[in-house]
């Protein structure tokens, strides 16, 4: 019970929550959290826009994207209260680059064999799924957010050891996300050859994400990578714009 009064007590003490909002201060620190939220979560972005492709309606993947940013705040809770034991939790790291890995292998794979894609998905037809197709990638969506909150998380404790602040830049942070996964959707759906692109990235983010485990302990640059997302979602423009000439021609 002591355990969970030092982890969440911060969030129960209204002169915290007080102290926090009427400082000019911690107003410029949470500022500069929701900067480093929204620039390490570019490649959760991207995930998630992947992921809402497989619902078939618009409604749905909007939908899908609310009750994920409501999971994500309630997961964001929980483990900022636990941020100081986030360290030793690499394994949760190798376990998210694998299910990356797994996606972005499993898209090409379907893309280079369609014949078997269209087999397998007939068999899953006929066996009943335990859970809808929506409710598969809201949960896939909240494992992701935990998997990709650990690094903000980190980062933002080092920033700031008060719990509230941290919780404030990260809420806001998330909603701004989400912002940037609905534009990526709708840029899929003007530009298919995006899709690609998505895929490919998540094979990047699965070897970013693995690099950082402490074994190996490799950063892959914020600024870099969004580079390369940048580039690439203008190759995939260009392209989309030399064939769309070519079949007007």
């Amino acid at each position: 019970m002591s355990l969970l009064k030092d982890l969440y007590g911060p969030f129960f003490d209204l002169h915290n929550w007080q102290t926090v909002l009427t400082s000019g201060q911690d107003w410029m620190i949470i500022l500069s959290l929701i900067l480093i939220e929204c620039l390490l979560s570019v490649d959760n972005a991207i995930v998630l826009a992947a992921q809402t492709q497989k619902l078939p309606t618009k409604q749905e993947q909007e939908k899908s994207l609310f009750y994920g940013i409501w999971g994500a705040y309630l997961f964001r809770f929980l483990l900022i209260g636990l941020g100081s034991y986030l360290i030793n939790f690499w394994e949760i790291k190798v376990i998210g680059a694998a299910y990356l890995m797994y996606l972005s292998i499993k898209h090409f794979w379907g893309r280079a064999h369609p014949q078997n894609e269209q087999a397998t998905k007939k068999k899953k037809k006929k066996r009943k799924p335990l859970l809808s197709q929506f409710w598969s990638v809201v949960l896939s969506i909240e494992a992701m957010d935990i998997v990709f909150s650990i690094d903000s998380i980190l980062a933002s404790l080092a920033i700031s050891p008060n719990p509230v602040i941290v919780l404030i830049g990260g809420l806001v942070g998330i909603l701004a996300m989400r912002g940037v996964a609905e534009v990526i959707m709708r840029l899929l759906e003007i530009v298919p050859e995006l899709e690609v692109v998505a895929y490919g990235l998540i094979a990047l983010i699965a070897v970013k994400l693995f690099l950082t485990i402490p074994a190996i302990d490799i950063e892959i640059p914020a600024v870099l990578f969004g580079a390369i997302v940048i580039l690439s979602i203008l190759g995939a423009i260009i392209v989309n714009r030399v064939k769309n000439n070519r079949a007007s021609k």
